[in-house]
């Protein structure tokens, strides 16, 4: 393969049981709850999304966490960034998964570390497609220094690791809240990088829907942004009329057709256009699918039609628009490797097989970059 693009996957770290989920949504529940009991809302809707290769699997299974890695080899992707959960405090949720792999070195597959630095709620959602959160379930918060020291003593640990993605000898932390991070925690997460050996400090990659928010996270010290374009992509660029319209269509599509009101042709939402990136700062992400529904119901959002031949065409532009960048900066993305209740996963299932995962890899190997 002559691409040298790296396509950096996002990673469930879910799918075993928690005592907090056994205590929130009931005894055993894992993301393969909502997933299994999603219903199609309207005609031709794809749910009920059932998985093939791996089944229903455990992640606390050694070999389910190999196997999934030899899929990911097979499309081309080079590494896994795992989501991590750092509340305050030392409070984590959900890191039994990434501390056996941290500890084991196995897999033996690149990896980097997403900080999902929000707080979580038992959600409602409202007609517009807002969130009602009704009641907090745990909240993320940023105590002080102390919590930073804290949080570094174990993200080092991680940055140590051979197998963990760097950028120019800085180690990759995508960062999912990043506008709201206090700008305390990213200085003094720089500085004790520095101090523990590694000179050029962290690569922190920040998450922007709007160009604006952009340009304010590379000013605070962010080394890249990179922008999702979901079904409500185009919504947040819209003035008070177009957001208007955009409801009494969606409204109307709802009624109708029972669509939920956040529901995009793929084609429509997905296309790869410029944004500001003057200086090799923006990473695009490549999306294969998203259907909400399995969480939110009728006021999900959907991504309608996607197909592994239009996720090609997808991975193929996004390629282009980083073909001239230096080799270390020509890295993917990809949104997301197992997000099955988000309807927003690369594993194969029973519609699609490996579409999915021969798609990413022909579309990498007929770019040269």
């Amino acid at each position: 393969m002559n691409n040298k693009t790296r396509v950096i996957a996002f990673y469930l770290p879910q799918f075993h049981p928690i005592p907090e989920n056994d205590e929130w949504w009931g005894k055993g529940f894992t993301e393969w709850t909502n997933v299994g009991k999603a219903k199609p809302l309207f005609r031709n809707h794809y749910q009920p999304r059932v998985p093939a290769d791996l089944g229903y699997y455990d992640l606390r299974l050694p070999i389910v966490r190999e196997q999934q890695v030899e899929l990911a080899r097979e499309a081309g992707v080079h590494g896994f960034c795992y989501w991590h959960y750092w509340f305050g405090n030392g409070k984590r949720l959900m890191e039994s998964i990434f501390d056996e792999v941290l500890s084991t070195g196995k897999p033996d597959f690149p990896f980097c570390l997403g900080w999902a630095n929000h707080s979580w709620y038992a959600k409602n959602w409202n007609a517009d497609g807002s969130v009602d959160k009704k009641r907090v379930l745990i909240e993320q918060f940023y105590p002080g220094i102390e919590d930073v020291q804290m949080h570094f003593d174990y993200l080092v640990k991680a940055f140590r690791d051979p197998r963990y993605i760097k950028v120019n000898n800085k180690p990759i932390l995508y960062v999912f809240d990043s506008i709201n991070l206090p700008q305390f925690y990213i200085d003094t997460l720089q500085k004790l990088s520095k101090d523990a050996g590694f000179q050029d400090g962290i690569f922190f990659v920040g998450n922007f829907f709007k160009k604006k928010a952009s340009k304010v996270l590379l000013n605070n010290g962010y080394s890249a942004v990179s922008y999702e374009r979901l079904a409500k992509g185009k919504f947040h660029k819209y003035n008070f009329f177009q957001k208007a319209l955009y409801v009494i269509i969606g409204f109307c599509k709802k009624v109708i057709l029972n669509y939920p009101l956040f529901t995009t042709d793929y084609k429509k939402a997905l296309i790869i256009d410029p944004v500001f990136d003057s200086q090799n700062c923006v990473i695009p992400a490549i999306i294969p699918c998203w259907d909400h529904t399995p969480r939110s119901g009728k006021n999900g959002s959907i991504l309608l039609n996607s197909t592994p031949n239009l996720f090609k065409q997808q991975v193929s532009l996004a390629l282009r628009t980083i073909a001239n960048k230096p080799d270390e900066l020509k890295i993917l993305f990809l949104k997301s490797w197992n997000e099955w209740a988000e309807g927003n996963y690369m594993e194969p299932d029973l519609k699609f097989g490996k579409g999915y995962i021969k798609a990413l890899k022909e579309a990498l190997e007929e770019t040269v970059n």
